[in-house]
């Protein structure tokens, strides 16, 4: 079996809800990867081949509230989709990254950027490509129906699957925490 797909321990919460609002404490950069964590990681496509993506009207409103409490959103994504682009629009999301090879070195740059240490950041992130910059930051997370091995390395899994509420979970907590 492929390593990827092997986990040698897969927890669901890995610490307390209590645990990771003081985590999150003092975090001020929440970066988001798209396709399985915005979404449910479906691909849908017309007959044109024009790709359609499913997100939350609640992760969304979770996102404004993050923002609203003085906490930083970032997307990068390894998606080119223009719908991305349009959803973090309308969001307000200053941040956001399509077509990203290297997720790790685009968010080291955006730390650099906005003066944010690595130790500041929740990524969350579900799958492979995401494992280094999750390794990376103070406090990875990945949501329920996430790859093994995201468990594994996640210091949290979200209670909800991808586009199904998990972003908004984890935003709640983080206004939460802001406000203690």
């Amino acid at each position: 079996m492929d390593a990827h797909y092997e986990s040698p321990r897969e927890a669901m919460n890995q610490i307390s809800e209590l645990e990771l609002i003081k985590k999150l404490a003092p975090i001020e950069l929440l970066v988001l990867d798209v396709d399985g964590v915005l979404t449910d990681g479906g691909l849908y496509y017309t007959e044109t081949g024009a790709e359609l993506k499913k997100f939350n009207a609640k992760d969304g409103m979770g996102i404004k509230l993050v923002m609203k409490a003085g906490v930083a959103v970032a997307i990068i994504t390894a998606s080119a989709s223009q719908v991305v682009l349009k959803r973090s629009q309308k969001l307000g999301i200053p941040h956001v990254f399509l077509d990203v090879t290297d997720k790790l070195n685009t968010l080291k740059q955006l730390c650099q950027e906005l003066s944010i240490a690595l130790e500041q950041v929740v990524y969350m992130g579900d799958d492979v490509n995401d494992l280094e910059s999750m390794r990376s930051v103070g406090c990875p997370i990945t949501v329920a129906d996430a790859m093994p091995i995201n468990k594994s390395v996640a210091v949290y899994v979200t209670q909800h699957g991808g586009g199904k509420g998990a972003v908004r979970e984890i935003c709640d907590l983080l206004v939460k925490a802001k406000s203690q």
